[in-house]
This record gives C-alpha cells, structure tokens and sequence, in this order.
C-alpha cells in the first residue's frame, strides 16, 4: 500500500496559557511512502516522528494537508476504516488475557461483513502468532513472559486484522541491548515475509539505519532529509543530519575556508576546490583519519582504545566541538605517534563542511570529479 502524503500539519495551541502561541508539531510534510518498503521515520524526541504516526494511523486529525493510502485519501477517515495494525512503545497488552486471547481480541470487534466465525479468528490467531515465532507460548500470560515475547504478541495482534499499513512507534525502547538487536532483525523479517507497507519511528538510528528501505530525518517537525540510510550518511544535507547519524558521533570543528584550502586552527588539512573564503563548520567521521607520520591534522593523544577488529584512537583539539576526537583505524594500524601528539591524513570523503551560521552544507569538489 502507497502512503502519501502531502502538505501535512499538525498545529497544538501552547500548554502556557501566559505565553499563549502555538506549537507546530508537523511543519508542511510532503513525501510519497512507496508500496511494501519499511520507512524509519528518526528524530530525537519531540522532533514530531510520533505525531506523523499519529496522524498516519487517524489518532490526530491534522491542521492542514492530505493522507492517502493509495488512491484513497483517509485524511479525515477514522481509524478503525483505515486498515491500519499499529504496535505501541509499551506493547499494550491485556494482563488478564492469554496470548491467544490478546491477538483475538482486535478480531472480536469486527462487525458487519468483516465479523469472522470462531475458527476462522483461530485460523487467522495462529499464523499471525506462527509468523512472530510465539505459536508455542499461546496459553501463557503477559506476566510469564519476557519483553520480547510480549512485544512479539504486540506485533501479531497488529498483523492478525492483515492490515494495509503497519505502524511501529519506539516498539524497542523498552528492551535491553541483546533483545533490541534480536527484536529488530525479527521486525525486518517479518515485515519482508508479508510485504506491509511499514513505518517504524525510533530516535536510535542504528535501529532505522539497520532494518529500513530508507529513512526521514526530522528536527522541530520538519523534515531534514529523506533517502537510503547509506545515502543519508554518505551525504548529509545539513549539519543536524550528520552529527544525528553515525556511532561514534562524526567529529565537528570550527574551521575556515582560505584559498580553497580548509583550515583547522592554523593547519592547512585539506583542498577545497571551488569553495570560497568563509569560516565554517568541519565535520570528520571518525573514519575519516589515517595514520601518517607528518599528516596534515595533528591533535593531542589522550588514550588507544583497541576494540578487536578496529582501533579508537582519542584525542583532543583545541578548535574541536566534542569534548574528544574518535578516530576510527584497522587494529593493525600504525598510529603516526610522537609524544603526546598524534597525526592523521584526511580521506576527502569522509569530511563534510557547513555554513557556520545555518548549518547548511558547502559542497567542494573532489579528484574524481564528484561534488562533496
């Protein structure tokens, strides 16, 4: 099922009656959801990622602007005609319920053409709970099982009304390290196996970068940028999107445009070509760096992590943005030491600059020809 959605805002009256105003949670948001992809919708909170679901799924009507579930437009259609299977943050399941009788539930409600007989509902109960990997748990209560198994449950009681648009808001936050990591990979698993169309929002980009066809990046409600999660972090439309994305964090510098060449403090680290003179913010992944003796970006050694297969060499700069350097190397890595200083050659990709003012991005040219 295609989403689309055009122009869609969601205005709030301000809780402050004193200071009155409103509050936009969802700025002019216009963007096609193409049919049986999982999209990440990813923000730190309050950025409007759960309030686009909201208003996807009909919870809240908008302000302004149209959503359409393929050619029907469902701007002002309830929720229940919708279609729509939708899996809250903290799974929402009846204690006093069994499994089976959780994922029923939502069939029980059905009406009018749409009712189904007692064995079809049980047909349909366990190939939702088979196709989460829980048919062997169907007797047991929510209190007997563990946050994955009940999110589990969450999800099969969303696809048991076979839904044309699947709805996950933070569905992990609730689960620890190991769990997220299992849970998430079974989320992409499933929604491949049934091809719903399917919106996951999330303020840990590992989790939207790892599982979804492609990702929208929001800040205060407006979209960012949207593309491939490689594509986004490759190419970062504005500073906001590139320190957002990527672990360890990309490292930010104050830095200066002279002669097409890029300063950082007092040294000359890489050409620019077609940049003019203007201070500005650098931006390095910590992939960036390769150890060399006399590299062209030199910083204070603080410490060597070694990580198995990669290194993390720490540092500071007086001109840096992050209270430390993170440097990414091969563990068989010469570090280019001397003292307490250690230096680094730049790999051109891997090096981004922004306005210092707007945070919007300066593309320059590189060997090859490509903008950067």
């Amino acid at each position: 099922m295609k989403i689309v959605l055009k122009n869609l805002t969601k205005i709030f009256p301000s809780r402050n009656k004193k200071v009155g105003g409103e509050v936009i949670a969802v700025n002019d948001f216009d963007f096609e959801i193409p049919d049986g992809k999982l999209i990440g919708l990813l923000g730190p909170s309050g950025c409007g990622k759960s309030t686009t679901l909201n208003l996807i799924c009909g919870l809240e009507p908008p302000t302004s602007g149209q959503i359409f579930f393929g050619e029907d437009d469902v701007t002002h259609l309830p929720p229940e005609n919708r279609g729509v299977g939708l899996v809250f943050q903290n799974y929402a399941l009846y204690p006093h319920l069994t499994v089976e009788e959780n994922i029923m539930f939502p069939l029980q409600n059905l009406r009018g053409k749409d009712r189904l007989t007692r064995e079809e509902m049980q047909q349909r109960v366990r190939q939702a709970a088979k196709l989460v990997q829980i048919d062997q748990l169907m007797d047991r209560k929510p209190s007997e099982m563990s946050g994955g198994q009940q999110q589990r449950v969450a999800i099969a009681r969303a696809l048991v009304k076979m839904p044309r648009v699947l709805l996950l808001d933070e569905p992990l936050s609730n689960l620890d390290a190991r769990l997220r990591l299992q849970t998430r990979e079974e989320i992409r698993r499933i929604q491949q196996e049934t091809g719903i169309t399917t919106i996951f929002v999330t303020h840990d980009q590992d989790e939207a970068m790892s599982i979804s066809d492609m990702i929208v990046v929001m800040k205060d409600g407006i979209v960012q940028q949207i593309g491939p999660p490689q594509e986004v972090y490759d190419d970062p439309a504005n500073l906001f999107v590139a320190q957002f994305l990527g672990t360890p964090p990309i490292n930010v510098f104050n830095a200066a445009v002279k002669r097409e060449t890029l300063y950082i403090g007092d040294e000359a680290v890489l050409e620019v070509p077609g940049v003019g003179d203007r201070p500005v913010s650098a931006a390095i992944r910590p992939e960036g760096f390769i150890p060399k003796a006399g590299g062209r970006f030199v910083s204070k050694l603080e410490r060597v992590e070694v990580m198995g297969r990669d290194t993390s060499v720490v540092s500071t700069h007086p001109e840096s943005r992050n209270t430390f350097i993170r440097s990414i190397v091969p563990a068989n890595a010469k570090l280019a030491a001397s003292g307490e200083r250690v230096s680094f050659d730049l790999y051109p990709n891997k090096v981004f600059i922004f306005d210092a003012e707007t945070g919007e991005r300066i593309r320059f040219k590189l060997k090859d020809g490509d903008a950067q």
